[in-house]
């Protein structure tokens, strides 16, 4: 791995500064183009230092509470997080420190604090990998740890943590034949049939990209499409369908797909995608409640949640949200469920997911939703899929997936999905 440059640095700093300071997501960030000035490589190393940052970012604030009397403006701090990660975690310390000391040096405002940066970071060199290693796995913020230890209980979130700190690995879905796009790629055949690689580094560069033979899904995320079992000659709507990941698997199956988001720079992400994998599907850029067309024989409805089940591969939503927004959108589900109903044939069938932790956005919307629709009932059959553990099975016939199941082969990212028919 190469060192990281003062650019990939200053980049990083900038992120987070967004992130904590503004509370803006790194996704958000990069469609915004806050990296597109770097080469490939060092845009790679400026995410990866932001998020090893924010993985580590209270392990960072307690080594440098014991060398602060208070902490310094968010800037500078951020500059002494990003270092005190670095240098704990194998980084060439005259390298990350003379560079933090440039950094904090060329800022108008707080390059008279450069001596502060350089003894503090010279300390940490010193001391700090062997206090690393003494200090407790990163907690989640408790906007989000009170309702999830409240929900699984406090040895099942330590799970949850202890998976956000290690990272996820890069999963890969076939468009077909998953033995030899695992087989060429290097990965391992997980046995829900998602392939997973460790250490793969650039994902353009592997074997199979340029063709179109998969297309990076978390395993979790690929369960929902496998659930819906979409056949040749059906009609099937997918709801929410950026990136596109679901949509591939739907379209790989031969059936009609229709694929719908709200967004024309999303839906951008689906159309290239299913170019890049030569697959079809028709594309419609339109707000769900919008589509009126009905007679569809299934409906995948990946409505739009918190997102807690991805913090293991998105180290930043814990720090740039706050779960102020999560009323809304637990209304918006029920809304979606609701307005996708009415655009099902009757004995049509409809998989409800989210890639949420929270019942709330899950469980809980399907025991709702079944209230409202008596007629409505949950199809338990089509969790017989291969490799779906039966604990991961809920008391109202859904799938909770979380980022301490499979935790000796690196996790998955939390996820609820559930099939209701009319």
């Amino acid at each position: 791995m190469k060192t990281p440059t003062d650019s990939t640095r200053r980049s990083a700093v900038y992120l987070l500064d967004e992130i904590l300071g503004e509370g803006r997501l790194l996704s958000e960030l990069l469609a915004n183009g806050a990296l597109d000035r770097l080469e490939p490589a060092e845009r790679a190393r400026a995410q990866r230092l932001t998020t090893e940052t924010l993985r580590g970012l209270e392990r960072a604030d307690r080594l440098l509470k014991r060398h602060l009397r208070k902490p310094p403006a968010l800037h500078v701090n951020n500059i002494l997080r990003l270092g005190t990660v670095e240098l704990c975690t194998g980084g060439d310390a005259h390298g990350v420190v003379n560079e933090a000391v440039r950094l904090v040096g060329s800022h108008k405002r707080f390059g008279k604090l450069k001596g502060l940066v350089n003894a503090v970071l010279r300390k940490m060199a010193a001391e700090g990998p062997a206090a690393w290693q003494e200090l407790r796995i990163p907690r989640l913020p408790k906007w989000l740890r009170a309702p999830l230890s409240e929900a699984y209980g406090n040895t099942a979130v330590a799970g949850f943590e202890a998976a956000q700190f290690a990272g996820a690995p890069l999963d890969l879905t076939a468009r077909s034949n998953p033995e030899a796009v695992a087989h060429a790629v290097g990965g391992t055949l997980l046995a829900t049939g998602s392939i997973r690689l460790t250490n793969a580094g650039q994902v353009s560069a592997l074997p199979g990209y340029a063709e179109g033979d998969w297309w990076v899904q978390d395993a979790a995320a690929a369960l929902p499409a496998r659930l819906l079992n979409a056949q040749p000659g059906e009609r099937v709507l997918d709801l929410c369908a950026a990136p596109g990941g679901k949509t591939m698997q739907l379209a790989a199956t031969g059936a009609d797909i229709t694929a719908l988001d709200n967004s024309t720079n999303r839906m951008k992400r689906v159309i290239e995608n299913l170019e890049r994998t030569g697959l079809k599907a028709t594309c419609v850029t339109r707000d769900v409640f919008d589509h009126t067309d009905d007679g569809y024989d299934a409906i995948l409805l990946d409505a739009p949640c918190s997102a807690t089940g991805t913090i293991r591969r998105h180290a930043d939503l814990p720090h740039a949200r706050d779960g102020a927004e999560i009323g809304e959108l637990i209304a918006l589900q029920s809304a979606m469920i609701d307005h996708a109903l009415t655009l099902l044939k009757p004995g049509g069938r409809l998989v409800f997911c989210t890639c949420s932790l929270l019942p709330d956005e899950g469980e809980c919307q399907i025991e709702d939703a079944l209230v409202r629709h008596p007629a409505l009932k949950i199809d338990r059959d089509v969790l017989d899929q291969p490799g779906v553990e039966a604990a991961w099975i809920t008391e109202e016939g859904g799938l909770r997936l979380r980022p301490d199941y499979w935790s000796e082969n690196g996790g998955m990212d939390g996820f609820y999905m559930a099939c209701m028919r009319t």
